[in-house]
């Protein structure tokens, strides 16, 4: 028996109505006509961040245009009742696209990349342009393959003090700390959550302080220190588990 098609999701920062004919940016029409060898009469899934996926059909797709009609609207319930943003320290290389495209699956509803005072990566300019344009494509080829109808906003690079000192709308602001006496079962349920991940050699007690200062509380996240990539991940599961929708 023939194994069913693939059906490819693509995220479209547009509008969609059913019925209507959409042309594909040139990147998603490379990576649906030429790396996937999609051609006219295939079917797709487009989303734009509305709360809906959209059921398409490529009219076309070769190496000049893809275009697609949209044909059905659904509403799927996937995304968490839970808004995290997370506040990652930036990592080296891959360690810093794993913590992307996992923090992305488990349900984040932003990220905003932060430089802190032990971090060992340090970007500007042109080469900050970059990384983020290359962290851009991270966060949406993630929200395309774990079936997510949101794609979480990415925020610029920015340093560490700035966010502490005027952070993101929240119920409540956590930092993981080794030393924290507090672990996450002792705090009470909270919908809207900002989570802070410090770098592979953790923040600086100045942060912390800092933080503590400002109303972020420090949490114990295990007996065991975990790397920066790691960190988020548990957290984030940890987070889904208890308050938000990985517990079924």
């Amino acid at each position: 028996m023939a194994r069913a098609r693939h059906v490819p999701r693509v995220y479209l920062a547009q509008d969609l109505a059913e019925g209507g004919t959409i042309t594909l940016p040139d990147d998603k029409r490379h990576h649906l006509a030429t790396v996937l060898r999609l051609a006219a009469g295939n079917t797709l899934v487009l989303f734009n961040g509305d709360g809906a996926e959209y059921t398409a059909t490529l009219t076309a797709a070769d190496r000049k245009r893809a275009e697609a009609r949209v044909d059905r609207r659904t509403t799927p319930h996937r995304e968490s009742p839970l808004k995290i943003t997370l506040l990652q320290a930036v990592a080296r290389g891959d360690r810093m696209d794993f913590a992307l495209a996992k923090a992305v699956e488990l349900g984040v509803t932003a990220i905003q990349p932060v430089f802190t005072a032990r971090g060992q990566v340090k970007l500007d300019g042109a080469r900050l342009a970059k990384k983020q344009g290359h962290w851009q494509r991270i966060v949406e080829s993630a929200a395309e393959q774990s079936g997510r109808l949101l794609c979480p906003e990415l925020h610029e690079a920015t340093d560490l003090a700035a966010q502490i000192d005027n952070p993101p709308a929240a119920d409540r602001c956590l930092m993981l700390a080794p030393e924290a006496d507090v672990g996450l079962a002792a705090q009470t349920p909270a919908t809207r959550i900002a989570l802070l991940i410090g770098p592979e050699s953790g923040l600086s007690n100045d942060e912390i302080n800092r933080a503590a200062a400002a109303g972020w509380q420090p949490l114990a996240l295990g007996p065991r220190v975990l790397r920066t990539e790691t960190a988020g991940m548990a957290a984030l599961a940890a987070l889904q588990t208890i308050w938000g929708d990985l517990a079924g």
